[in-house]
């Protein structure tokens, strides 16, 4: 039986309009929103009679091209004319100000599915903002590109007390498998934020489907994720941040190649693939970053290649590929800062993305180039019985 195309939240909006659609509405969104017809949502709301009053914009900006970790400012919208509030530059949450001749707040924006990817917190501190002030959110949902597989789902989980931060506020896996209603779901309860929350679910999504499954054109998320496999791979390269490797930002392929001048394409290759040659293949490249670690230098490293992404663990396969080079380089790899909007100094980058303090020791100890060593960090506990009570869509 052929699966029918699923339809975003925003598309069962417009379908089907709200007894909101006169209010004044303040939009949460960037360009990667748009119509299952890849127009722009909120130009979308707007033509159809929406009373959009102002939009909010998230990390990378309303045309979601801002650098990464760069702070935005505030600005308007020449699709629309409307005013844009940034809410990653001085503030991350909209204040009473921001509110106060709004009705309404729409969230309409793509998440990649993974931990460290800031929508979703920019999402948190809006639910937080509009419990403050009395404002009702309306989530419209949007499938997952990674799949709902919960049994892909991996950790490690966040040490709140000692790991919470703008890319992992609360406790989850790094790869969550859940769309971004059912975590606001999830976090509404569990955070006992109290927000008047509405979440317009997707139509027709099954959690065992991947990107390519349901939309045959990717709409880059932001700078450094431009097409589905940099999406699908950056759970676990994004590891390489906090390290002197390029990870390939500045390149045709980020996220998906890992390298530097120093480094031996051939025999990272090999090493790796010994370890991981069924679902991913390592192959060696040579590539030159426009931006980022080593820009205009030539790096020599390795491009990723998954096989099968049913099987694939992102998570494992970074943290697997940075162990090897570590142990086969360790005179030339080292742990580096990672400066932000909202991390200056860039520091304990890679505790932050983890979630687990003092996270270089565990490389250190040699115990973890192995993939069953691994996955001892990767377990993501409990989370399918602690999610499964806010889920909205037909599980695995």
């Amino acid at each position: 039986m052929k699966q029918l195309m699923p339809l975003a939240g925003i598309d069962a909006i417009l379908d089907s309009p709200p007894d909101w659609r006169s209010s004044r509405v303040a939009m949460v969104t960037n360009n990667a929103a748009t119509t299952a017809a890849f127009r722009s949502s909120r130009l979308a709301l707007l033509e159809a009679g929406f009373g959009l009053t102002k939009l909010l914009s998230p990390e990378h900006g309303l045309l979601a091209t801002g650098a990464d970790g760069h702070a935005m400012l505030d600005g308007y919208d020449e699709l629309t004319g409307l005013p844009v509030v940034s809410l990653y530059g001085d503030r991350l949450a909209p204040g009473q100000e921001d509110l106060a001749d709004i009705d309404v707040v729409l969230f309409d924006i793509p998440d990649i599915g993974c931990r460290f990817y800031t929508y979703l917190w920019t999402l948190t501190h809006v639910m937080e903002a509009c419990a403050r002030w009395g404002r009702p959110l309306v989530i419209a949902d949007r499938p997952n590109p990674l799949s709902g597989r919960l049994t892909l789902a991996e950790g490690p989980g966040l040490d709140e007390k000692h790991c919470s931060s703008f890319i992992g506020r609360w406790e989850l896996p790094i790869r969550h498998s859940c769309t971004i209603g059912e975590l606001s779901r999830y976090f509404n309860t569990t955070k006992k934020i109290g927000c008047s929350l509405d979440v317009v679910p997707c139509q027709a999504w099954r959690r065992d489907s991947f990107y390519p499954d349901w939309r045959r054109s990717f709409v880059p998320l932001s700078p450094a994720i431009p097409d589905f496999e940099s999406a699908l791979f950056y759970p676990g390269l994004c590891l390489f941040e906090a390290t002197n490797l390029s990870e390939g930002r500045g390149t045709a392929t980020p996220f998906r190649v890992v390298g530097a001048p120093w480094l031996e394409g051939t025999t990272v290759a090999a090493a790796f693939n010994k370890q991981l040659g069924d679902a991913v293949a390592a192959r060696p490249v040579e590539f030159t970053p426009a931006e980022g670690k080593y820009a205009g230098r030539l790096c020599k490293g390795v491009m990723l290649h998954v096989r099968d992404a049913q099987n694939f663990r992102p998570v494992e396969t970074g943290w697997l590929l940075l162990a090897l080079i570590r142990d086969l380089y360790p005179d030339s790899f080292a742990w580096a800062p990672y400066p932000t909007h909202v991390n200056p100094a860039g520091r304990r980058h890679l505790d932050l993305l983890l979630g687990i303090p003092g996270a270089e020791t565990i490389f250190a100890s040699g115990n973890v180039n192995r993939p069953e060593d691994i996955r001892s960090f990767t377990d993501p506990g409990n989370w399918i019985e602690k999610i499964r009570p806010f889920l909205l869509y037909h599980q695995d």
